[in-house]
């Protein structure tokens, strides 16, 4: 009977079909395209921003298109030029040269060309500015190391999960840079928070914002970091500035007034209206 009743399991097994995932949503996960050709630009005064929001990883066009809003808001309020593009060809010698900063709106997976990468990296370390906003530090592996071990200092291992993505924490600033000045010390929002393998060191990293593990549940296990938590900061690369914040994942976000403050006072750090060299 138990031989009978093992067959007749082996049997049943056999008939069931294997699980197949879902297929990705097309609109979290656009196919990757890889851009050759640069889009025209208008006449630019000197000091202009670029936005830069291609996704060929994980995309949020909800917030995508809510960054993109407040983004060139901001940029114009501050009396610069902005031209804001998805198409990653635009980073080559001859159309960086035009720009003081770039904005990395959530950008994600693979979008550079090996000569695209090279002069992203030439102008960075000739002293071009960087801001990279949420997504555009959070995919969980590189094809390109340089961008996770040298520009941001530290790779994206995982977010809060559900149901627990998004809760409320308290978020601790260093006052003391130029991009967090008018943030106050203890700031309390909902995010879906970010962690990373390890604390960004060198290259005259500064840490300006840390969440405190102890006011939300870093669910899964695996996305605690202890103390301290870091989740904003600013580097030096070569001649250049890097500002990474980690928040921002929900597109109403980025109507925040306090938001909204780091992001202006990260982007005039980044074009160098603010401190000298690459320090405060």
């Amino acid at each position: 009977m138990i031989l009978r009743n093992l067959i007749a399991l082996a049997a049943l097994a056999a008939q069931v079909t294997p699980y197949t995932p879902p297929p990705r949503d097309p609109r979290n996960w656009p196919t990757p395209v890889m851009d050759s050709v640069p889009p025209a630009l208008p006449r630019l005064r000197p000091g202009a921003v670029l936005v830069l929001s291609k996704t060929n990883g994980f995309r949020d066009p909800q917030q995508i298109a809510a960054a993109k809003t407040v983004l060139t808001t901001l940029v114009r309020s501050q009396s610069r030029d902005v031209f804001e593009t998805e198409n990653a060809a635009i980073v080559n010698p001859q159309d960086l040269a035009r720009f003081s900063a770039i904005v990395f709106n959530s950008t994600s997976g693979d979008i550079f060309t090996p000569a695209q990468r090279a002069a992203f990296r030439s102008w960075v370390e000739r002293g071009g500015g960087v801001v990279l906003l949420h997504g555009a530090g959070g995919d969980p592996d590189y094809a390109w190391r340089w961008w996770p071990e040298t520009l941001i200092g530290a790779q994206f291992i995982g977010h809060t999960g559900r149901p627990k993505q998004f809760q409320q924490a308290t978020i601790e600033v260093d006052r003391s840079h130029p991009a967090t000045r008018s943030l106050p010390a203890k700031w309390v929002r909902t995010e879906e928070w970010y962690s990373f393998d390890r604390i960004p060191t060198g290259h005259g990293t500064r840490i300006l914002a840390t969440v405190d593990e102890t006011s939300y549940d870093p669910f899964p296990e695996r996305v605690r970091m202890g103390k301290p938590h870091p989740i904003v900061w600013a580097r030096c690369i070569g001649r250049g500035r890097m500002f990474f914040s980690s928040l921002g994942h929900k597109a109403e976000t980025y109507a925040e007034p306090l938001h909204q403050t780091l992001i202006a006072g990260a982007i005039r750090w980044a074009v160098r209206r603010e401190a000298r060299g690459c320090g405060r």
